[in-house]
């Protein structure tokens, strides 16, 4: 009996839209999320990132691990000194490869 708490926990935080496992980086919030390659923009590189899309026979909702891989990706842009982010491959299996651009604004 004592599993039966410990499931419905794990439901819970599965289950909750509002759980999200990735947290916004410091400077992160102002970089830009383009639907396409700029124009008149400096490649600055290129970054992969990847989350958990299954927690055991769980499947996560796919918007929320699209969200998150994006938080990735915008998290990894003040390090390489790019304000805009363009997503280079979907989302498949967690993981997902962006562009990371300096456009000056």
């Amino acid at each position: 009996m004592r599993l039966l708490p410990v499931f419905a926990a794990a439901v819970l935080l599965v289950g909750s839209p509002g759980c999200t496992f990735v947290h916004m980086a410091p400077g992160a919030s102002k970089v830009k999320v383009l639907a396409a390659a700029p124009t008149g923009c400096v490649k600055r590189g290129e970054v992969e990132v990847s989350v958990k899309d299954r927690l055991g026979p769980y499947e996560r909702s796919e918007s929320q691990v699209r969200d998150e891989l994006e938080t990735l990706a915008r998290n990894e842009a003040p390090g390489l000194s790019a304000d805009s982010i363009s997503s280079l491959t979907r989302p498949n299996d967690g993981e997902q490869r962006w562009a990371m651009w300096h456009c000056g604004s």
